[in-house]
Formats: structure tokens, sequence, C-alpha cells
């Protein structure tokens, strides 16, 4: 078992996690603990992603407030991309909800009433008859949480944080002033300072470290993914109702994201699509591995990695976060990775799709061509200017292309088995 001391152990790659790697890796030595093999894939990668001032209660509203000046100028070097894009917010009120807006533009900052004409103008799929009443909200931004991580995480390392994926906590104990943490894989990280930033799992990580959980409650909330076509809506508003019981916002340009804003308390897991089967409802129909909603073979190449095996290559961890695994262990960096698979929702590790072109175009108009290799990996170390789109191509011509502009490389961190950060799950070949 290899051992390695450190001045703090944070527990979670989180958003949370990393922001506190980032501030405490300039003072310390800092080791940041993830249980899953990319950072940032619960929560973090599933948000509404939205920075919206009047939204919750009076503390995170203040809060709020105070994070944008961070994010509309970052430290230099934090990210290659803005942060934030202007985005207006508009509250819809039927007639139940008429008092709900009232209370809102009274007590909130930087609101204004507005007619039904003028919001059918910026939303006109609104159905005539439902809200009597609305409200905008002018300075509401999306948030690129994606490069918003993906810049503590790099900050962290910058000043000597050690990432640990794949590395979920198996035994925490405390001998004398030092913490003694084992994760999966053998390895065992000491401290004098734990830091639990475990999210959703925070209680069962106090429970490991033998403390009282506080009674953290995981809820789960429902997101669809829908096409809104015959609208075009990459440029439509956030639109909420006025007493927050729903939402929706364009997604990846051509998508709507639609919620209904539910806290379902649940255990912590990784949540998965719900597809009821009963009398009323049809089964799923039958594997194609052609569409994101129909359900596919696990892993259609029927190969996996082994561990060990073509361990140092690249062709190791298909459908893995190639440049977290590989800055995390001092490996060759690259600027570009990921994986492109026959399916949306092929496992972990299961052999992609080979000799696929992936054509990379930065923001400068820059193109770079990759291939993939036999296990469908792809990795590219020329500098890309971000933010970039990408287009996979195979033999005969046939191509897929990217939704909307990213900036980050590392591929696989949104393109994973269930999809974060918009991403409808794997980089799918044509």
């Amino acid at each position: 078992m290899s051992t390695e001391t450190f001045d703090v152990i944070v527990i979670g790659a989180g958003i949370a996690g990393a922001t506190v790697a980032a501030h405490l890796a300039a003072d310390c030595r800092v080791a940041l603990i993830e249980a899953e093999e990319a950072a940032g894939y619960h929560a973090t990668g599933r948000s509404a992603a939205s920075w919206i001032l009047n939204y919750g209660p009076p503390d995170v509203r203040a809060l709020t407030g105070a994070s944008r000046a961070f994010f509309e100028s970052p430290p230099e070097g934090f990210t290659e991309a803005p942060i934030l894009r202007r985005r207006m917010n508009v509250y819809l009120a039927p007639e139940d909800q008429v008092a709900d807006l009232r209370e809102m533009l009274d007590i909130g900052v930087g609101l204004r009433e507005a007619s039904i004409a003028e919001i059918k103008s910026l939303v006109p799929a609104l159905r005539d008859g439902y809200a009597v009443a609305a409200a905008v909200e002018e300075e509401v931004f999306d948030i690129d949480v994606a490069a918003l991580h993906q810049g503590y995480l790099r900050q962290a390392r910058r000043t000597g944080g050690v990432l640990a994926l794949r590395s979920r906590t198996m035994r925490i104990a405390r001998s004398g002033t030092t913490w003694q943490v084992e994760v999966t894989g053998g390895g065992s990280f000491h401290a004098p300072i734990l830091v639990n930033a475990a999210g959703a799992w925070g209680d069962e990580v106090a429970v490991q470290a033998g403390l009282r959980p506080i009674g953290l409650q995981p809820k789960r909330r429902t997101g669809l993914i829908i096409d809104p076509a015959p609208w075009q809506v990459a440029d439509w508003p956030f639109v909420m109702a006025a007493d927050g019981g729903w939402y929706c916002r364009p997604e990846a340009r051509t998508r709507l994201m639609v919620s209904p804003a539910d806290e379902t308390p649940m255990p912590p897991q990784d949540i998965q699509p719900d597809v009821p089967v009963t009398p009323d409802v049809p089964a799923p129909p039958p594997d194609t591995g052609s569409d994101p909603d129909v359900a596919e073979p696990e892993c259609p190449s029927g190969v996996k990695w082994l561990l060990l095996d073509l361990v140092g290559t690249d062709l190791m961890e298909p459908g893995l976060a190639c440049i977290q695994c590989h800055t995390s262990k001092g490996k060759v960096a690259f600027t570009i990775a990921g994986t492109v698979y026959p399916g949306f929702h092929t496992v972990d590790t299961c052999d992609g799709t080979a000799s696929i072109t992936v054509e990379i175009t930065g923001s400068d108009g820059k193109v770079q061509t990759l291939s993939t290799n036999s296990v469908g990996n792809f990795h590219g170390n020329s500098a890309v200017a971000m933010p970039f789109t990408a287009r996979v191509i195979d033999g005969s011509g046939k191509d897929r292309k990217m939704f909307s502009a990213q900036s980050n490389g590392d591929c696989n961190t949104c393109h994973t088995q269930s999809g974060t950060n918009g991403a409808p799950g794997r980089i799918h070949a044509p």
C-alpha cells in the first residue's frame, strides 16, 4: 500500500472540493480525492448552470451577488473562455401566482414588470392564456460550469495539488493529530486536516470518519432534454414560474431543458433516467444504438479494457477522462482527448470505434485533425484556441457535429455514459 502525506485532504472533487483545493493549494500540500473516474461527475455536471441574483433565500442571493465580480473577471490564466454568457430571465404568473410575482417585484433587485406581448415576442411558443402577468430580470447569465470547474482544478494542480481519481474512501481514521484515509486501489493519504466536500455522500463520509452525521438529505431534481422543433430556441430566455414550480432553458442551442423543479428525497446515488414499464405503458423500443433515448447494448464492441492491460499506451481506459488522469499522474498532457463510440450510452472502458476522423476547430478558425485508434481513443497535443467546435467523420464522409462550442478539451468529462453538462451521452460515431 502506497502512503502519501499532505497538509490537507479534501474528499470530493466536485465544484466545492475543487474550489477548496484551489484556494488551499497556494499555501498547503493538498490531496483532492474523488471516487469517480472524472471530477464533477454528479451534481456539478448536472446543474441548470445559471447565475440568477433573485433566486433562493436571502443568504443565497447575497452570496450570488458577491460572486459576480469573480465570474466576470477571473484571475489571468484561470480559463481560456468567458465563464458567463448573458441570458435574460422571464417569470410567468398564471392567475394563482400573481401574488408571488408581486412579492418578487417588491423585494427583488433589477426586476421589472413586462407585458405578455413582450414575453410572447421573446418566447413565441408561450401558450395563449397561460400567464396573466410577467416580469423580466435582465442581469442573468449562463455559467460555463465545465470551464469554471476545470479552472479550479487547474489552479489546484498548478500550485502543487494532487488529484486522485477512482479513489473511493474505504476507511477513514484519526491517529493522534493525523487523519488516515484509505481508498480503493490500495492508496493511503495522511494529513492533519480533512475536508468533507462529498456532496450527497457527506453524511456517509462523516460516519466513515467516526463523526456524527448532520442529517444531509440528498434530493433528486427531474430534468428532461426535449426537441422543441420547429421553434429555434438558442436565444430564448430562461423561463420560470413565478412560484418556482417549473423552469425551462435552452440547452446545447437546439434543445430545451425542462424541469418541474421537484426536490425528491433520495439516498445518494448516480441518478439514472426512469423508464417505467406498466401494462398501460409499452416497453422501450429494441436496441438500435442510434438515438440517445433508445436502449442500446452496454458494450457494443464486446471488448473491454482490463486493469494493467496496455497501461501507459493510448489504448488504455477508453471512455474515461484522459486529460484529468494523465495530468494527475504526471504523464504527457493532452490539449484535447476523448473516445468515439457506436452508441450514446456505452459503459466505461468498453472499446470504441476505430478510424473515425475527429476535426477540432478553434475559435481562431484553425483546424486540428485527429483520428481514433483501435479502441476509439483520440488525442492531440497542439494548442487549441478556446472555445472550440468538433465534428466526427466516418470513412464514408458521414458526420456528426457538436451542438455548441466548448472550452473543456477533456471530452470524456462531459461525454460520459449518461452525459453531463448538456452532452447526450458518449461522442457518437456517424
